[in-house]
């Protein structure tokens, strides 16, 4: 399924898209892709697609939950009010099981994600961290790496980022994080996650994910003003597309690299 808020022509709507964001479920889009999302809103040159790959139906419930085919359509519903309020150019809903998207052999997802990529042609993609600790969102990221390698080289997206849902990116060594800003439009940035009553109603996702962006913005610097309101931690996922390496290696580069850090650091004031 794929909703266009201001009602243009889907092949159009998807053609327009500059920034697009890959999220497991309803809702991780606007925790993990905000800053693609307050970059294209009110702006007729720039355009954000959002996709959710799966279709929600095994998330968390508390004394009043729902069967799962009515929690599917109560989810889908709320990333369509999201989408209506951030002006995004079009949502697009896969409606995936989990268990499809966790299964490496699956073939479905990769060529569902290649054909939106196709027709969409971002400049810029927001998909989930390899470092995650929810598998769903972690398969999700390894499916849209293989989608895009899937393409020819000039068919890529020139930008890939891994965004922080499920684990905080604020250890990533400085050289490899990448820092986005999320300082404007704030009661947007509320009124988007607030949409998401089905999941408020057990996490409180909300306060979660703003106290976060503030957290980062304030400790990023030890030694200077903050200088954002907001931020969100990406890892640069681009090394995985071009194919040069495998995501096992680069996860792990990552960890090590953290690892010299701390460790060199201990070692220089020990001394």
């Amino acid at each position: 399924m794929t909703f266009v808020p201001d009602g243009a022509p889907v092949a159009p709507a998807l053609a327009r898209t500059t920034h697009l964001g890959v999220g497991a479920h309803a809702d991780d889009l606007e925790i993990m892709a905000i800053h693609g999302i307050l970059a294209c809103y009110a702006r007729p040159d720039r355009w954000f697609c959002g996709a959710v790959v799966t279709d929600g139906a095994g998330s968390p419930q508390g004394s009043t939950a729902l069967a799962r085919a009515t929690l599917r359509e109560v989810r889908r519903g709320e990333q369509v009010r999201a989408a209506t309020l951030g002006q995004y150019g079009a949502q697009v809903l896969l409606d995936h099981t989990s268990e499809q998207v966790k299964a490496a052999r699956d073939e479905g997802v990769v060529a569902d994600l290649v054909a939106l990529l196709r027709a969409t042609r971002p400049e810029v993609v927001y998909t989930h961290a390899l470092s995650d600790v929810h598998d769903t969102h972690v398969a999700v990221a390894l499916r849209l790496v293989a989608a895009c390698r899937a393409l020819a080289p000039n068919e890529r997206p020139a930008r890939v980022l891994g965004c922080e849902v499920w684990r905080d990116l604020d250890w990533l060594p400085a050289a490899d994080k990448v820092l986005l800003a999320t300082d404007e439009r704030p009661e947007l940035q509320a009124a988007l996650l607030g949409v998401f009553e089905s999941q408020l109603a057990t996490k409180a996702y909300d306060r979660a994910a703003l106290g976060r962006r503030a957290a980062h913005a304030a400790f990023s610097e030890s030694h200077d003003v903050d200088r954002h309101a907001g931020v969100v931690w990406a890892m640069d996922l681009g090394p995985l597309v071009s194919g040069h390496v495998a995501p096992d290696d680069y996860a792990r580069s990552l960890v090590r690299r953290l690892e010299a850090d701390v460790t060199a650091r201990i070692v220089r004031l020990s001394s």
